[in-house]
């Protein structure tokens, strides 16, 4: 799988061109057709601010916010989930760390010190 097939994962139900989709990929250090490393933190992290810019740009359009209607989805509960997902990846994002971050990370520590 590659990042942009990634990204396309988690944000199913966005109808964007892959041309639009490498932009916020790219956008975000990441390369839309090399391979997806699941055991990057980076590299996850990357997809996850990715992910975010597509919905921060969903929510920011109006002509989008039009032409949701969905069965009884009104464009209010549309725009409130969205709102509601970007809120979560945000916090989600922050609470990642990334591979350098983690390289220096110990499961030692010091209770006293001389």
């Amino acid at each position: 799988m590659n990042n942009l097939q990634r990204v396309q994962l988690e944000t199913k139900g966005v109808k964007l061109d892959q041309s639009e989709l490498s932009i916020y990929l790219q956008e975000n250090d990441l390369q839309p057709f090399d391979e997806y490393n699941p055991q990057s933190a980076t590299n996850k992290r990357n997809i996850y601010r990715s992910a975010l810019s597509v919905l921060e740009s969903i929510a920011s359009s109006p002509d989008t916010m039009k032409s949701y209607k969905m069965d009884d989805i009104t464009i209010r509960d549309f725009h409130a989930k969205v709102l509601n997902q970007i809120d979560n990846l945000e916090r989600k994002i922050r609470q990642m760390k990334t591979d350098d971050q983690l390289k220096g990370e110990s499961n030692f520590f010091m209770l006293f010190a001389d």
